[in-house]
Protein backbone atom coordinates (compact mmCIF):
# COMPACT_ATOMS: atom_id res chain seq x y z
CA UNK A 1 0.00 0.00 0.00
CA UNK A 2 1.48 3.19 -0.99
CA UNK A 3 2.17 5.64 2.19
CA UNK A 4 1.06 8.92 1.65
CA UNK A 5 1.34 12.08 4.66
CA UNK A 6 -1.37 15.04 4.71
CA UNK A 7 0.42 18.29 5.88
CA UNK A 8 -2.10 21.13 5.61
CA UNK A 9 -4.18 21.17 2.31
CA UNK A 10 -1.80 18.52 0.39
CA UNK A 11 -1.09 14.94 0.85
CA UNK A 12 3.32 13.86 -0.02
CA UNK A 13 3.82 10.78 -1.42
CA UNK A 14 7.51 10.84 -0.03
CA UNK A 15 8.71 7.92 -1.47
CA UNK A 16 10.11 8.20 -5.30
CA UNK A 17 8.78 4.99 -6.65
CA UNK A 18 5.05 5.03 -5.48
CA UNK A 19 5.34 8.48 -6.66
CA UNK A 20 6.27 7.16 -10.55
CA UNK A 21 3.42 4.62 -9.55
CA UNK A 22 0.71 6.79 -8.56
CA UNK A 23 1.34 9.12 -11.40
CA UNK A 24 1.94 6.44 -14.14
CA UNK A 25 -1.48 5.00 -12.95
CA UNK A 26 -3.57 7.87 -14.26
CA UNK A 27 -1.71 11.77 -13.60
CA UNK A 28 -2.07 11.41 -10.17
CA UNK A 29 -0.66 14.45 -8.22
CA UNK A 30 2.14 16.99 -9.20
CA UNK A 31 6.00 15.85 -8.95
CA UNK A 32 7.71 18.43 -7.79
CA UNK A 33 9.78 20.81 -10.01
CA UNK A 34 8.77 18.78 -12.93
CA UNK A 35 6.31 19.68 -15.21
CA UNK A 36 3.91 17.40 -16.95
CA UNK A 37 6.24 14.40 -17.47
CA UNK A 38 5.47 12.11 -20.29
CA UNK A 39 7.00 9.15 -19.26
CA UNK A 40 6.82 8.69 -15.20
CA UNK A 41 10.44 6.94 -15.25
CA UNK A 42 11.16 11.04 -15.48
CA UNK A 43 10.21 11.29 -12.06
CA UNK A 44 12.59 11.47 -9.30
CA UNK A 45 11.30 13.59 -6.48
CA UNK A 46 8.42 13.29 -3.73
CA UNK A 47 4.38 13.59 -5.29
CA UNK A 48 2.29 16.30 -4.29
CA UNK A 49 -1.53 15.60 -4.11
CA UNK A 50 -4.48 17.54 -3.81
CA UNK A 51 -6.83 16.68 -1.27
CA UNK A 52 -9.24 15.63 -4.43
CA UNK A 53 -6.76 13.05 -5.56
CA UNK A 54 -6.07 12.07 -2.03
CA UNK A 55 -10.01 10.90 -1.09
CA UNK A 56 -10.52 9.25 -4.53
CA UNK A 57 -7.03 6.95 -4.09
CA UNK A 58 -8.35 6.71 -0.94
CA UNK A 59 -11.91 5.78 -1.24
CA UNK A 60 -10.21 3.00 -4.34
CA UNK A 61 -7.88 1.85 -1.51
CA UNK A 62 -4.54 2.66 -3.53
CA UNK A 63 -3.00 4.62 -0.80
CA UNK A 64 -3.39 5.10 3.17
CA UNK A 65 -2.96 8.71 4.79
CA UNK A 66 -1.46 9.43 7.57
CA UNK A 67 -1.42 12.74 9.75
CA UNK A 68 0.57 12.61 13.13
CA UNK A 69 1.62 8.95 12.74
CA UNK A 70 -2.24 8.12 12.71
CA UNK A 71 -4.00 6.64 9.72
CA UNK A 72 -6.78 8.43 8.56
CA UNK A 73 -10.07 6.46 7.55
CA UNK A 74 -11.81 7.70 4.18
CA UNK A 75 -14.59 9.72 6.64
CA UNK A 76 -11.64 11.73 8.22
CA UNK A 77 -9.92 12.59 5.43
CA UNK A 78 -13.19 13.56 3.87
CA UNK A 79 -14.03 16.30 6.58
CA UNK A 80 -11.10 17.52 7.17
CA UNK A 81 -11.67 18.51 3.03
CA UNK A 82 -14.70 19.87 3.58
CA UNK A 83 -13.04 22.04 6.05
CA UNK A 84 -10.18 23.18 3.98
CA UNK A 85 -11.92 23.61 0.40
CA UNK A 86 -15.03 25.83 -0.58
CA UNK A 87 -17.81 23.60 -2.14
CA UNK A 88 -15.77 20.39 -1.54
CA UNK A 89 -18.28 18.20 -1.56
CA UNK A 90 -19.81 19.03 -5.07
CA UNK A 91 -15.96 19.45 -6.15
CA UNK A 92 -15.18 15.92 -5.58
CA UNK A 93 -18.31 14.52 -6.86
CA UNK A 94 -18.05 15.62 -10.29
CA UNK A 95 -13.99 14.76 -9.75
CA UNK A 96 -15.02 11.45 -8.70
CA UNK A 97 -17.56 10.92 -11.55
CA UNK A 98 -14.78 12.04 -14.48
CA UNK A 99 -12.63 9.67 -13.22
CA UNK A 100 -14.97 7.09 -13.08
CA UNK A 101 -15.47 7.78 -17.10
CA UNK A 102 -12.06 7.43 -17.55
CA UNK A 103 -11.18 10.76 -17.91
CA UNK A 104 -8.16 12.31 -16.21
CA UNK A 105 -8.86 15.25 -14.00
CA UNK A 106 -6.26 18.30 -13.39
CA UNK A 107 -6.22 21.57 -11.79
CA UNK A 108 -7.35 24.63 -14.03
CA UNK A 109 -7.28 27.48 -12.32
CA UNK A 110 -5.12 29.36 -14.89
CA UNK A 111 -8.28 28.58 -17.54
CA UNK A 112 -10.61 30.13 -14.89
CA UNK A 113 -12.31 26.74 -14.35
CA UNK A 114 -12.35 24.13 -11.86
CA UNK A 115 -11.02 21.66 -13.71
CA UNK A 116 -9.03 20.79 -17.02
CA UNK A 117 -10.27 17.14 -18.28
CA UNK A 118 -8.07 15.26 -20.64
CA UNK A 119 -8.37 11.81 -22.71
CA UNK A 120 -4.87 11.08 -22.29
CA UNK A 121 -3.34 13.22 -19.93
CA UNK A 122 -0.95 16.12 -19.44
CA UNK A 123 1.75 16.21 -22.02
CA UNK A 124 0.18 13.51 -23.99
CA UNK A 125 -2.33 15.50 -25.84
CA UNK A 126 -4.19 18.76 -24.69
CA UNK A 127 -7.24 19.09 -22.46
CA UNK A 128 -10.60 18.97 -24.42
CA UNK A 129 -12.63 20.30 -21.89
CA UNK A 130 -12.43 23.02 -18.90
CA UNK A 131 -14.82 22.39 -15.99
CA UNK A 132 -16.71 24.74 -13.86
CA UNK A 133 -18.60 23.17 -10.96
CA UNK A 134 -21.55 25.51 -9.40
CA UNK A 135 -24.08 23.89 -7.16
CA UNK A 136 -27.44 23.83 -8.49
CA UNK A 137 -28.94 26.29 -5.94
CA UNK A 138 -26.69 29.37 -7.87
CA UNK A 139 -28.54 31.36 -10.09
CA UNK A 140 -25.88 31.96 -13.39
CA UNK A 141 -25.45 35.02 -14.62
CA UNK A 142 -25.49 34.91 -18.99
CA UNK A 143 -22.73 37.61 -19.10
CA UNK A 144 -20.77 34.36 -17.18
CA UNK A 145 -21.53 32.40 -19.75
CA UNK A 146 -20.70 34.65 -22.57
CA UNK A 147 -17.49 35.02 -20.56
CA UNK A 148 -16.70 31.63 -20.13
CA UNK A 149 -17.32 30.43 -23.33
CA UNK A 150 -14.90 33.31 -25.06
CA UNK A 151 -12.43 32.76 -22.78
CA UNK A 152 -12.95 29.03 -23.68
CA UNK A 153 -12.77 29.50 -27.30
CA UNK A 154 -9.72 31.60 -26.95
CA UNK A 155 -7.88 28.51 -25.42
CA UNK A 156 -9.34 26.28 -27.83
CA UNK A 157 -11.52 23.90 -25.34
CA UNK A 158 -15.01 22.44 -24.41
CA UNK A 159 -16.48 25.05 -21.53
CA UNK A 160 -18.19 22.66 -19.22
CA UNK A 161 -20.64 23.46 -16.12
CA UNK A 162 -21.30 20.66 -14.01
CA UNK A 163 -23.41 20.39 -11.30
CA UNK A 164 -25.36 18.04 -8.92
CA UNK A 165 -28.70 16.47 -9.71
CA UNK A 166 -30.05 16.09 -5.34
CA UNK A 167 -33.13 14.12 -6.69
CA UNK A 168 -31.03 11.54 -8.84
CA UNK A 169 -28.00 11.92 -6.88
CA UNK A 170 -25.83 12.18 -10.29
CA UNK A 171 -23.46 14.81 -11.67
CA UNK A 172 -24.83 16.99 -14.59
CA UNK A 173 -23.05 18.32 -17.62
CA UNK A 174 -23.75 21.32 -19.72
CA UNK A 175 -21.06 21.66 -22.19
CA UNK A 176 -21.15 24.90 -24.07
CA UNK A 177 -19.30 25.30 -27.46
CA UNK A 178 -18.36 28.72 -28.57
CA UNK A 179 -19.10 29.20 -32.53
CA UNK A 180 -20.12 32.00 -35.20
CA UNK A 181 -22.83 32.47 -36.70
Amino acid sequence: MIEAYLYGSRVIVWSKEDAKKLYGSGFYGKPVNISKPKDPSEINTYLELSLLEANYLLEKGKIIVKSNDKILTKEELFELSKKSYRLFEELYSVYRDLRERGYVVRPALKFGADFAVYKYGPGIDHAPFIVHVIPNSVEIDPIEIVRAGRLSHTVRKKFVIATLDEIQKKVLYYMFDWWKA
